[in-house]
């Protein structure tokens, strides 16, 4: 499709042990040796020191740290390949140092490597999904390029679940009985799965979560049996179901990479109210920029049957990208585009690349303070019929949040309004992290692939395209330093695994900003 073959080999990395080496690697040239000046350039190597042992590996992509060749270890003035089991070792000797020791953190690299060879194994006798779209979502082999444990999953028999391995199922319908049904918005599209018995209303599940919480079945709450096929997307526990013509979000009590991913109450009531927020706010700034477009989720079910229930059972309506975009334009997984470049002139897609995708996150921060969280799995690209990006699709509420004092929240309660804001500083910092560090840096080293002539090239577009809108935003103080060259702030994945600390406490690392 237009260029890219999804079902291909996604990356140049052939196997579970180079993948998972390289995103251990990249964590810590990031966060381990950058921050202690542990990382020198000699070309065509880069060498840092980790564990008080040197390594050096050919790099190019920038920021991106994409791989040329083994990584190596000096062993007695001879370079020796450099194993994943090593750099855990040497990783762990300098983490130990700054922190207590972590028991887990072996562990959890050893069983990403594992699930990472587990998803290559059944995806070699699967077959992808004729849907550009949902084809694109299963891309994501090998996870999170700056992740020491990008795939790790708890839970057994994740792997019929895995949307990597082309994995669809059928969600399993129970019947809550009417007078303890817990709903807000609209959640009609699930009434479209099955058919509940008299006094009851439908109420689809993740079987997965099912088998976890093994609720009580009785009066309150009936087990009615598999119901309609659906397609795990690229967050495992957000699939799409073609008999409602929606995505469902479920909760999910297992940790996937950072997080155990439950849909907290306040989460589901928080996409309900940001939902009706953000309709008028995006018909502003599409009437500005008219390839925006965005992903509501106008309601939630659940049972209320206490917390645990509440929240395990609660799904939340999410809008289709299909249902969005423009006749004739394709939606595609932004992450899938970082894995593959497409066909013809690099430049003018990077040019429309950028163009559709940064500005409506900038106005949206500037001008209606709204914080989006625009990482590769977060924005779907719309290609049209030759392959040039004319939408962005913006998604998931979890991570959208209101600048605080630009909004009132007057009536909602309390801890709903705590979780929807972040005060300006901590809301531009992940505007900056999503759209630049995990986002462009990697569009763009795929784009150049070794080329760092042409890298710089595509920087300075972006550039152009940003200060373009600097300058009707009336170059606001953030935008103006970021395109000075202010550092740009990359989360410290790694060290919050190591602390085995809450995602949302993650912080920041200062790293060189391409657009200087």
């Amino acid at each position: 499709m237009h260029g890219l073959v999804l079902d291909s080999p996604v990356s140049p990395v052939s196997s579970a042990e180079e993948a998972t080496l390289g995103a251990l690697l990249r964590c810590c040239v990031r966060e381990v040796a950058g921050p202690r000046g542990l990382v020198w350039p000699a070309p065509p190597y880069l060498l840092l020191r980790v564990g008080g042992t040197l390594l050096r590996v050919r790099t190019h992509g920038g920021a991106a740290l994409r791989f040329a060749g083994p990584p190596e270890r000096l062993d007695r003035g001879t370079w020796q390949p450099l194993t994943t089991d090593e750099l855990v070792r040497l990783a762990e000797a300098d983490l130990t140092g700054n922190a207590a020791s972590n028991g887990e953190f072996a562990g959890q690299v050893a069983a990403s490597r594992d699930a990472i060879a587990a998803i290559l194994a059944a995806r070699a006798e699967a077959v992808a999904p004729a849907d550009p779209w949902l084809a694109s979502e299963q891309a994501l082999v090998h996870g999170h390029p700056f992740h020491p444990s990008p795939k790790s999953r708890g839970g057994a028999d994740w792997l019929r679940y895995a949307p990597e391995a082309h994995a669809e199922f059928p969600v399993r319908l129970l019947g809550v009985r009417a007078d303890v049904v817990a709903e807000e918005g609209d959640a009609s599209a699930l009434d479209l799965l099955g058919e509940a018995p008299p006094g009851y209303r439908l109420l689809p599940a993740h079987p997965w979560q099912l088998d976890l919480l093994r609720p009580a079945f009785g009066g309150e709450l009936i087990d009615l049996g598999p119901g309609p096929v659906a397609v795990p997307t690229s967050s495992v526990r957000t699939v799409y179901a073609p008999a409602a013509e929606s995505c469902l979000k479920f909760s999910l009590d297992v940790r996937i990479t950072n997080c155990v991913r439950k849909n907290a109450w306040y989460e589901l009531a928080g996409a309900v109210e940001l939902t009706s927020r953000l309709g008028p706010v995006f018909d502003a700034v599409t009437a500005a920029h008219p390839g925006t477009r965005w992903l509501p989720e106008p309601g939630y079910r659940s049972a209320a049957l206490g917390t645990r229930l509440l929240e395990g059972l609660g799904v939340i309506v999410r809008a289709s990208p299909w249902s969005v975009c423009s006749p004739g334009v394709t939606p595609v997984l932004s992450g899938a585009l970082a894995l593959q470049a497409p066909a013809g002139d690099p430049l003018a897609w990077w040019t429309a690349y950028v163009s559709v995708v940064a500005p409506p996150v900038l106005e949206l921060y500037f001008t209606h303070g709204v914080i989006l969280e625009p990482h590769l799995q977060n924005v779907l690209v719309g290609l049209d019929a030759s392959g040039l990006p004319v939408e962005a699709v913006f998604r998931d509420l979890e991570g959208t949040k209101l600048v605080s004092g630009r909004h009132s929240l007057d009536g909602v309660p309390a801890k709903v309004a705590q979780a929807l804001s972040y005060d300006a500083e901590r809301g531009w910092a992940r505007v900056v992290y999503c759209l630049l560090v995990n986002h462009l840096t990697e569009i763009a080293a795929t784009l150049a692939g070794d080329d760092d002539q042409l890298l710089r090239e595509l920087w300075r577009i972006a550039r152009d395209v940003l200060s373009r809108h600097a300058g009707a935003l009336g170059w606001p103080l953030p935008l103006s330093d970021l395109l000075a060259g202010a550092p740009l702030p990359a989360k410290a994945n790694l060290t919050v695994r190591w602390a085995r600390a809450a995602d949302r406490t993650a912080g920041y690392v200062p790293i060189a900003n391409p657009l200087a």
